[in-house]
């Protein structure tokens, strides 16, 4: 795998939140990030979050980008569908702490947000502590992952 995946952060909304995805899209570019924007393309008042969402959470998983950024009206729903996908941990942040803590301590690799429910400057903070922030790798942070892993079969 090459090393120019580490910078590539994916980003997905319906439109519940594809305002706010094409803003924070904008701001990421700004800060030199290279994103891959798995859609919606256009505001499209039918579409569906988990034709998005999967598809960014599979390649968050495969490791095609180093993280995502799933956005629906409330975030509730893309945080549900991309736990779905082996490999992915998602989480619905409102805080800046939550925002850096999930990664240092539970590695979480997508953050959820909502749409209707997240300002643009807050939703950008709330982005920036999630890129900024690197796993920890304790003992018990890996235990526990562990633990939450072997559920799903794999140890």
């Amino acid at each position: 795998m090459s090393e120019a995946h580490l910078y590539k952060i994916g980003i997905c909304a319906d439109h519940g939140g594809f305002e706010l995805k094409e803003g924070l899209k904008a701001y990421l570019k700004e800060q030199g990030r290279e994103v891959v924007d798995f859609g919606a393309d256009e505001l499209n008042t039918d579409d569906d979050y988990p034709d998005f969402v999967i598809p960014l959470a599979r390649a968050v998983a495969d490791g095609k980008v180093l993280r995502g950024i799933a956005i629906c009206g409330s975030g509730v729903g893309a945080c549900i569908a991309a736990n779905k996908v082996e490999g992915v941990r998602a989480a619905l942040i409102v805080d800046y702490f939550s925002a850096h803590q999930g990664v240092e301590d539970d590695d979480m690799n997508v953050i959820c947000l909502g749409g209707r429910v997240t300002g643009n400057l807050v939703a950008k903070e709330l982005v920036a502590a999630f890129l900024g922030a690197k796993f920890i790798g304790a003992e018990r942070h890996v235990r526990r992952l562990n633990k939450i892993s072997a559920l799903s079969g794999k140890v």
